[in-house]
């Protein structure tokens, strides 16, 4: 039997996986959170095989503390279930060594066939992130520049989008205000773009955010 838990910030979700895994003979849904403190609990008490996680997961303010949750639990297996846009996420999000990207306008049947492929070792994504991947590696740069966003330049480009400030930033990524600038610099420079207002326009225009 798959052990899985999941992580995530709405109850409804919570609702929805509880109804369609407490009955099955192939998967048993051992828990239940809403933020990574309480994640990280779970999966320290219960062996895990796979752990549903939200991106926009209360906690994980970082696409990097996937890492440290793929370290620390390399048992357990991560497939990223959420509405972050899937080809810009999941490049860089595949870096840190997570198995699956499934967006939630997938069914549930199609969240289920990844976790039993995920079961089974292989690494999932969609044809369109294997077709965006294959553009970072071949296309031309000028075509590609917002595909090239670091990890980072997108936390901050989202949290930017979110109304936050340079310290507000700075606080939930646990780095100086300073280099909160020069991303914001950065991420001006690789958007063409010449003022905050026009950056978050961009963002949206280009789905990361």
């Amino acid at each position: 039997m798959i052990k899985l838990c999941l992580a995530d910030n709405h109850p409804v979700v919570h609702y929805g996986m509880d109804s369609y895994f407490k009955d099955s003979s192939e998967f048993n849904l051992i828990g239940l959170v809403n933020n990574l403190d309480d994640l990280i609990g779970l999966l320290s008490k219960k062996a895990v095989n796979i752990a549903i996680i939200d991106l926009e997961l209360e906690g994980l303010t970082s696409i990097s503390l996937l890492k440290s949750l793929i370290k620390d639990f390399p048992e357990t297996r991560i497939v990223l279930f959420t509405n972050l846009s899937e080809h810009i996420y999941a490049p860089n999000a595949l870096k840190t060594g997570i198995s699956a990207y499934v967006h939630k306008s997938a069914t549930i049947d199609e969240l289920k066939n990844a976790i039993q492929r995920v079961d089974q070792g292989e690494v999932v994504i969609s044809d369109a992130v294997k077709s965006n991947l294959e553009l970072l590696n071949k296309g031309k740069k000028s075509d590609r520049l917002y595909r090239k966003l670091s990890s980072r330049e997108i936390e901050v480009l989202r949290y930017l989008s979110e109304g936050k400030k340079n310290k507000e930033i700075a606080k939930l990524l646990d780095l100086n205000e300073k280099t909160i600038s020069t991303y914001k610099l950065r991420l001006l420079t690789k958007l063409h773009v010449t003022n905050l207002v026009d950056l978050v326009n961009k963002a949206k225009t280009l789905d990361i955010v």
